[in-house]
């Protein structure tokens, strides 16, 4: 199975893998540090990323507990101002219930 180029897909493949065994090599071989400072290293890094994890971890809670409260304010107040209306439009709607049937009635007796 041959690419356009002359080359086929296994060999593409081993290219890629033996330049990142070599690149590997290399960059242990050329290491600025020890192995017990990279350690070191990364142990400081991953707790940093851990306190940073739960400071985001914090902050996103709080600020849901935050945004709950007020949506349940919301809701309260609406839920008030919809159960108002609701009971205003029952009363005009039996007031003129009522008149419709005085009307009937006065009209009836005429």
């Amino acid at each position: 199975m041959r690419e356009e180029g002359g080359y086929s897909a296994g060999s593409i493949f081993l290219s890629f893998l033996l330049g990142g065994i070599v690149g590997a090599g290399l960059a242990l071989l050329l290491a600025p540090e020890s192995g017990s400072e990279t350690r070191k290293k990364i142990k400081e890094f991953a707790e940093d990323v851990k306190d940073k994890a739960k400071d985001y971890t914090e902050d996103v809670r709080g600020k849901f507990t935050s945004t709950m409260e007020k949506g349940k304010e919301f809701y309260e107040e609406k839920k008030s101002i919809v159960a108002t209306a609701f009971e205003a439009g029952k009363e005009a709607y039996e007031k003129e219930k009522e008149k419709e049937k005085e009307k009937l009635t006065k009209g009836q007796d005429a």
